[in-house]
């Protein structure tokens, strides 16, 4: 267990699918007192969603941490981190019915989260994605989640894995067309800055640290999905 003679502990952990559904991984990695990654798990999934994937990573981070110590998730997916807080009450008093009168989505992965976090001191954080000036743990555990998902592999510190790198990119038969940012939709009127982390566009292609990116709509992305998007009505 993480977190024995530690007053406190801060963790990040990521899903990631690979066209949602799609071949998807989870992650997780603790910090040390310095908030520098100091453990990681990651893990393949098979093909499924981006929401097992994220709810997983949950699930497996506070399987591999030590309950009776306070901890701190930082996380990228309000769904995730609404469906075992906010929704949860609601979800139990209406025998594990959404307000719509539907079956809760991915109920056992949240039962058995509900589980793990009975009687426990955990505090959640949510961290926007992909952003220029990001959270080191939780862009960490994207890599991580991100290779897990491309490789279908097992990694982590205790198996002696490199730091994940950033995730490749997709097939190319996926890529969004490049196009030139005109003046249309405002495609050129947006600040492009040079990514100081790696991340995940909207369009599912990642960029490296170095590239220049610029604010989407759904966060930062690449330029010219920007101008794509802005010329769809």
């Amino acid at each position: 267990m993480i977190g024995s003679m530690r007053e406190r502990v801060v963790a990040a952990c990521d899903g990631a699918s690979k066209g949602n559904p799609g071949p998807a991984g989870w992650a997780w990695v603790v910090a040390d007192a310095s908030q520098a990654p100091v453990r990681w798990e990651a893990g393949p999934l098979g093909r499924t969603t981006n929401n097992v994937a994220e709810l997983t990573a949950l699930e497996r981070l506070l399987e591999a941490t030590d309950p009776e110590v306070p901890l701190e998730v930082r996380m990228d997916s309000q769904y995730a981190m609404k469906a075992v807080t906010t929704w949860l009450p609601g979800w139990k008093r209406n025998g594990w019915k959404t307000a719509a009168g539907k079956p809760v989505a991915n109920q056992e992965l949240v039962v058995r989260i509900d589980r793990l976090l009975d009687g426990r001191a955990v505090d959640f954080r949510y961290v926007p994605a992909h952003q220029v000036d990001g959270d080191p743990l939780n862009d960490f555990a994207d890599r991580a989640a991100s290779q897990a998902a491309t490789a279908q592999e097992e990694a982590g510190s205790a198996l002696g894995s490199p730091e994940p790198p950033a995730a490749p990119d997709v097939p190319a038969a996926r890529k969004a067309p490049r196009r030139k940012p005109a003046g249309k939709g405002g495609g050129s009127s947006s600040r492009t800055l040079k990514a100081k982390f790696p991340g995940r566009c909207v369009c599912g292609r990642s960029y490296a640290a170095g590239e220049p990116i610029t604010k989407n709509d759904q966060g930062w992305g690449h330029p010219e999905c920007r101008t794509v998007a802005a010329a769809q009505p």
